[in-house]
């Protein structure tokens, strides 16, 4: 009979009202409150519950006991208790303490905005690497909390909070946390270890890494598609993928790109998933050139671009050559938003418009190719020759008469003559 009734629970969804607080220094923030809001509702969503209201707290600043303030503690009790809900999920992270306080008034459980994005990570997640980030992040995330969240994981039914690690993880002792979290922290180490000789492997042989990043949502998984006909998961959802993904684009002039598409960003990313997912966004640290995918038809499209490129600054990244691409140009109208302009380092596009990818792969190729030059090498020097070759694209090349010395003229590719250029210096003309 117990597990009857358990097993009809977990199938409930649950149903949620979400609550923001807003202050004087998250109105001077980058992020807009009304629109964390709305975010906050397509992540519920996306995480599989029903939004039933939203309610909305002004104040100088959080209350430490009720974060809300005790009288709005009432008003979200009545609320929750005339529409039925299970959950209330809070746009801001809450501490141990508040979540304890919170739950036994209101009895239900408390999510805040850090544990519903983490709880869709761990829905996403896919490969080992990930699920291991994902694990890292959630128990960082509550070995500080676990004194705060005592009835959530007694609560039946799972749901968000319960997911990636479990519940048997997640009510282990603070120790046994530590000791996973060191064994997660090995694991993820022994992936960096790798990723750096993938990537010592690729600079050895010229290969050329370009990164899509950008805010959630905003096509970089259509855009790989489209661009590279890869087999790759596209949904209109927040992080409809999360694993990276790699695949070879052929520029106009023949020459083969690898182009990896990178988990998507949001405002107020938690820290502890930054941390748990650097092995990854690393490889945004080593790209020739990133493109930073906007969704151009998004009324917040200039606040999107503001958290990417703070996240990008926070990771190292800010200094690597860079093309902005707009998407979804097709949509502007509908959204009543004005197209953005393009510009030297600005494409406006429509990820499904052929026209449009022609103009995406052109302007990584003008972007990735520096000067063209010609060296004058001995005929004998076949190192020097396939260095050359390898340095960029050979557009003409002329022996000289006693068939001692060869002329060639390259477009070089920087990646590439930064890294063997140095030995070709005294061989320009």
């Amino acid at each position: 009979m117990q597990n009857k009734t358990f097993n009809t629970t977990t199938a409930m969804q649950e149903r949620a009202v979400l609550v923001s607080l807003v202050t004087p220094s998250v109105k001077r923030g980058i992020s807009d409150p009304e629109h964390s809001l709305e975010e906050l509702v397509a992540l519920a969503e996306t995480a599989g519950t029903e939004v039933l209201t939203t309610i909305t707290q002004n104040k100088e600043a959080p209350d430490t006991r009720w974060f809300i303030g005790k009288g709005k503690v009432e008003e979200l009790r009545a609320v929750a208790e005339e529409l039925g809900a299970t959950t209330a999920i809070f746009d801001q992270e809450l501490s141990g303490a508040q979540v304890r306080n919170l739950e036994e008034t209101l009895d239900l459980k408390i999510v805040d905005r850090t544990q519903l994005i983490l709880d869709i990570f761990a829905q996403r997640a896919k490969t080992r690497e990930g699920i291991i980030q994902v694990e890292l992040a959630q128990l960082s995330y509550l070995l500080p909390r676990l004194s705060g969240h005592g009835k959530n994981l007694s609560r039946l039914g799972g749901g968000i909070g319960t997911r990636g690690p479990g519940e048997s993880k997640l009510e282990t002792d603070r120790r046994h946390i530590r000791g996973r979290i060191s064994d997660l922290k090995a694991q993820l180490d022994e992936v960096v270890r790798h990723r750096k000789l993938h990537r010592e492997r690729r600079k050895k042989s010229g290969v050329i890494q370009v990164a899509l990043v950008g805010y959630t949502n905003a096509g970089k998984s259509t855009l790989l598609r489209e661009l590279t006909s890869a087999d790759v998961y596209v949904e209109n959802q927040l992080f409809a993928t999360l694993d990276p993904t790699s695949r070879t684009l052929e520029l106009p002039n023949g020459r083969e790109v690898v182009l990896t598409d990178t988990v998507g960003f949001i405002q107020n990313l938690p820290h502890d998933l930054v941390a748990a997912f650097r092995a990854t966004l690393e490889e945004v640290l080593e790209a020739d050139l990133v493109l930073h995918v906007v969704d151009g038809s998004s009324p917040m499209r200039e606040e999107q671009m503001a958290v990417v490129e703070q996240i990008l600054g926070d990771l190292g990244a800010a200094g690597t050559p860079s093309l902005t691409i707009y998407n979804k140009k097709d949509l502007c109208e509908a959204n009543q938003v004005d197209l953005p302009t393009a510009g030297p380092d600005t494409l406006v596009i429509s990820a499904y418009e052929d026209d449009d990818l022609t103009l995406v792969r052109n302007k990584i190729q003008d972007k990735l190719t520096g000067d063209t030059v010609t060296f004058a090498l001995p005929a004998d020097r076949g190192d020097l020759i396939a260095l050359v070759y390898r340095s960029g694209e050979v557009v003409d090349n002329e022996v000289s008469e006693d068939g001692e010395s060869l002329r060639l003229t390259v477009q070089v590719s920087r990646q590439a003559y930064e890294l063997h250029g140095h030995k070709l210096e005294s061989y320009i003309e």
